[in-house]
């Protein structure tokens, strides 16, 4: 597969205008939140928000595109020594997710005891999920926005008002992958999506995570959220209602949410729970 000029300019990290996307990849994109919008005047462009997040994301879509991965562990090292060029073999590297934490949690990793305690301004990387394991008393927390997860500690308060005083474990999904909802899928405890307040952010977690591990996940929706939307994004509800316009969802709190979002015709960021 040729990579397209456009996906290749992202990817590089420059500015892209819409007329190079096609519609349905732009909003795609757009509804997973990896692009940033440029104005100029009347005319839009794009940026990727995170490269190797929009990498993953293309890679999980379609197979053809794995020629952008160009990063292995001990499989590169091997075909170095044996070629000297580590780049022939076009396989994923960067398995597992990060984790998160305000308060020391004790888990265990290839049934070892560590301590998950990362100082504030870090985070721990999990790449052997498949023998990663966490206390059942431990609420997940699945953070879409990497600024929200690097700065958790500036939103204690909302974690504990809303959801209460639980031992909280914060995750992302990030890289793009689909790591984070199989590890789910092998341990009991509760999980809470906590996303943009959007009718795209809503599909991300009824497609990815509720459908998988339904009765145990729920959506972190603020007491004060109404408010909130009553000051959101107009431009990113009119780009997303033409593909999520008939959301809708079994959940009474989810579908009232669904509603909010649809009467005042606007989008909430979750970076607005930061408290500085």
């Amino acid at each position: 597969m040729a990579i397209s000029a456009s996906i290749q300019a992202l990817i590089a990290g420059e500015q892209v205008a819409s007329s190079r996307l096609s519609d349905k990849l732009l909003n795609e994109l757009l509804a997973e939140g990896l692009l940033s919008v440029v104005t100029h005047g009347s005319r839009k462009s794009y940026r990727a928000r995170d490269v190797e997040a929009l990498k993953r994301f293309l890679m999980d879509k379609d197979e053809s595109y794995r020629i952008l991965e160009v990063n292995i562990s001990d499989s590169r090292a091997s075909m170095a020594v044996e070629t000297g060029n580590s780049k022939l073999l076009k396989v994923r590297s960067c398995t597992g997710f990060p984790v998160n934490t305000y308060e020391p949690i004790t888990c265990l990793l290839n049934d070892e005891e560590i301590v998950v305690n990362p100082p504030a301004g870090s985070f721990m990387f999990i790449t052997d999920w498949q023998v990663f394991s966490i206390p059942e008393d431990v609420i997940v927390v699945g953070v879409e926005n990497m600024e929200n997860f690097r700065m958790i500690r500036h939103q204690r308060a909302l974690f504990e008002s809303e959801i209460g005083k639980h031992h909280f474990l914060f995750v992302s999904r990030y890289p793009q992958s689909t790591d984070l909802c199989s590890w789910l899928q092998t341990i009991p405890n509760s999980y809470v999506h906590y996303g943009d307040f959007d009718l795209a952010g809503i599909h991300i977690f009824l497609t990815e995570f509720h459908q998988k591990i339904d009765h145990r996940s729920s959506f972190l929706i603020p007491a004060d959220i109404e408010k909130r939307l009553q000051k959101g994004s107009q431009e990113r509800y009119n780009n997303q209602i033409t593909r999520y316009g008939h959301l809708k969802c079994d959940d009474d709190r989810i579908q009232g949410l669904i509603n909010l979002i649809n009467k005042y015709r606007r989008c909430y960021d979750q970076e607005g729970y930061i408290i500085e």
